[in-house]
């Protein structure tokens, strides 16, 4: 077997086998597999770790992010899984065994014992805070993009006839369609405790009760800032005050600080493509929210004095000291969190508000908040972007803005993960729409005309009186 992390190499044994006859026949299986068809002219020592090294290398034109990216995969699963193999000796089956490898990794092994390969992969990835992290079929597909890019170029160069990972099957990467918390999707989930989606997306109401909810929270201002322009959750921690104007009510987004399971803690990433560079506004409520917050930094720069730590970033910590995707993350799952248990509390013990504000350390206003709201279906962090996409686009019905805003690549890619929440914004419209059309006779059941229906799980939908402008 290929050195452990102490350098020194391993044995491991094959089968056990029922009988000989068995093991000769899966003996025979095995170097088949190997067997090296057509080949070309390249170094028959030249192994998968040393050509990724050499590979890496030769790669000038990289942004820092992609080499980043690149450098994260080999690292933590090509050169582990796959590194002590001949290039010239790599086959299909082993690319295959690697993601079965990955696909274990914060798995439970049906077999009781991990598999050398597996524990190659977990051994790397001792110092990672996400090394029992499942992986996602997506992340996958990233690793595999970085395999496909490495082998293409081996092909390319003569090293190999061709490239064994072309016709590997893999999982769908497809990331799901993000669906509104409805008035029924809400109720299913108090029954079930089931999300109807892994991405969810509140109503504006349910945005809005969060929000206040959470005015007091130290970190408020980043809330309110994902929830009200959308930025990602790296390029929020990322933003610096040198890219922010709050006299001119904007900022840019230029960096985004990746995911610590790819980088160190102190490395900063690009976003995540050229359209990712890009300038936000900023309404008049999210300026003052930040020269507040602003007000409140420089209080904690003198209360600390020369223990300050002044890293630039408009989000810290009370010290100075930068904040991490994963602790935001945190935080924001342990508010949601506060605000159900905040509400049993109340229903199942009878503990009035001034109780409970003292036993949570947070005002009153903030506990009648969430005992007069109802419940608060939970969301990622990352779906309160998603919700200010759908915020932004029930306030304009602007595609190209909303893909601007959040600093997508394309219309097309905003539309396709967005479909499932303009459809539900988009009924307000039809509502409108079928009003303006002058019937004699409406159909049977149809609500009369100049009422108001209030059970639309977007919000209010008004029926307009003919003849009328449409101004709801």
């Amino acid at each position: 077997m290929p050195p452990g992390q102490d350098g020194r190499r391993r044995r491991t044994m094959g089968g056990p086998f029922p009988t000989r006859g068995i093991a000769e026949t899966e003996l025979a299986k095995a170097l088949a597999r190997l067997h090296t068809g057509g080949h070309t002219d390249t170094d028959r020592e030249l192994t998968v770790a040393r050509y990724l090294d050499d590979w890496m290398e030769g790669k000038v034109k990289l942004r820092a992010s992609t080499r980043r990216s690149y450098e994260s995969h080999i690292r933590l699963y090509l050169k582990p899984g796959l590194g002590h193999l001949r290039l010239a000796d790599l086959r299909d089956h082993h690319v295959e065994q690697l993601y079965a490898a990955m696909r274990q990794i914060g798995h439970a092994s049906k077999e009781g014992k991990p598999s050398p390969l597996l524990r190659r992969l977990v051994e790397v990835r001792q110092d990672s805070p996400d090394r029992r992290r499942p992986m996602s079929p997506a992340r996958i597909r990233r690793v595999h993009a970085t395999v496909m890019s490495a082998l293409n170029s081996a092909v390319k160069r003569r090293k190999i006839s061709h490239n064994p990972a072309q016709y590997v099957e893999l999982a769908s990467g497809r990331a799901p369609k993000p669906l509104v918390w409805t008035a029924g999707r809400v109720a299913a989930w108090q029954n079930s405790g089931r999300r109807p989606s892994p991405v969810m997306v509140w109503t504006p109401a349910q945005a809005g009760a969060f929000l206040d909810f959470a005015a007091a929270d130290r970190l408020y201002p980043l809330w309110h800032l994902v929830a009200y322009r959308g930025p990602r959750r790296g390029e929020a921690v990322a933003l610096g005050w040198a890219d922010v104007d709050l006299d001119a009510g904007s900022a840019y987004i230029r960096d985004n600080l990746p995911d610590p399971d790819d980088f160190g803690e102190d490395e900063w990433g690009d976003p995540k493509s050229d359209a990712g560079f890009r300038p936000i506004s900023l309404d008049s409520r999210t300026v003052t929210v930040l020269v507040t917050w602003r007000a409140t930094q420089n209080a904690e720069r003198l209360l600390h004095g020369p223990d300050w730590v002044d890293c630039g970033r408009v989000f810290t910590h009370e010290n100075g000291r930068r904040l991490t995707p994963n602790g935001v993350s945190q935080r924001f799952d342990r508010l949601l969190a506060r605000f159900t248990t905040i509400r049993r509390e109340h229903e199942d013990k009878g503990w009035d508000t001034a109780f409970l504000a003292a036993r949570h350390r947070m005002p009153v206003v903030a506990i009648e908040t969430a005992l007069a709201f109802g419940p608060l279906p939970p969301i990622r962090l990352h779906d309160l972007r998603h919700t200010a996409a759908s915020l932004t686009y029930r306030a304009t019905r602007d595609l190209k803005l909303v893909s601007e805003l959040l600093g997508h690549s394309s219309i097309q890619f905003t539309s396709d993960v967005y479909t499932s929440i303009f459809e539900e914004v988009d009924r307000d419209a039809a509502e409108a729409v079928a009003d303006i059309v002058p019937r004699a006779h409406r159909p049977a059941g149809s609500a009369p005309e100049g009422t108001v229906a209030t059970d639309s799980p977007m919000g209010t939908v008004v029926n307009f009186d003919r003849g009328k402008d449409v101004t709801g």
